[in-house]
């Protein structure tokens, strides 16, 4: 083989394998940069646990980092510590529940939400806002049995029925939707948004006009005009 084809060949084949190394090295290049990212994070959360331990934003954060990472042992451990410390932290009960659903553990999930919906169940404003912690996470089904329970609770809220049309609605169950949302109507005329919404589906809805205030009252104080002096 002569100088000219050992060169040709030569500088084909380190194009080759400049190319298949970009290709293989692009995406680990991107995932080492995410990690360094955020390993250091971690670390900066964990300075501020140094310095204040009783934080449950700052434990539910690192969970989340971990619960991301996989490292579901770890995301349990940050996410019990928040919930220590503030029992009600309803984004973290959501967490948790999802972290259970990641390892596999339907059963368990479905246990600790229970558990969950049993702390607050005479409290519809708490179940709602269970249920939107719910809803963030992608939870469902736990979102729509915290509404039915509000609902049962307190079948003559208009804040409950609501929160159900909202919920049919960003599911694109309209009928439902349309159901809940003129019950609210009706239990509570005063919500813009709401009437909003059923203007949208189709039903003819009027709010009601706030009462012209009555005039100010007339001044009622009177002059006292001074007393005439004596002609002297």
């Amino acid at each position: 083989m002569n100088a000219k084809l050992r060169v040709i060949i030569s500088g084909t084949m380190l194009c080759a394998l400049f190319v298949v190394g970009c290709r293989n090295t692009s995406t680990p290049r991107v995932d080492q940069n995410v990690r360094a990212a955020t390993d250091i994070h971690k670390a900066e959360l964990l300075k501020e646990l140094d310095k204040k331990w009783e934080n449950p934003p700052v434990h539910f954060e690192l969970g989340q980092l971990y619960h991301a990472d996989g490292d579901y042992s770890k995301a349990e451990y940050y996410y019990n510590i928040a919930l220590g410390f503030n029992p009600a932290y309803r984004e973290v009960q959501a967490a948790m529940v999802k972290l259970q659903l990641d390892k596999g553990d339907k059963t368990r999930a479905d246990w600790v939400a229970n558990s969950y919906m049993t702390q607050v169940a005479s409290m519809p404003e708490q179940l709602l806002s269970l249920g939107s912690a719910f809803e963030k996470r992608g939870l469902d089904d736990y979102a729509l049995k915290c509404y039915q329970e509000g609902l049962k609770t307190a079948p003559d809220s208009s804040t409950v029925n609501r929160q159900l049309g909202y919920y049919y609605l960003t599911r694109n169950k309209k009928d439902l939707a349309k159901e809940f949302f003129i019950r609210s109507f009706q239990l509570n005329p005063d919500q813009a948004d709401v009437a909003g919404e059923l203007g949208r589906l189709g039903v003819a809805v009027r709010i009601p006009e706030s009462p012209t205030p009555p005039p100010p009252a007339p001044d009622m104080k009177q002059t006292t005009k001074p007393a005439s002096q004596p002609n002297q």
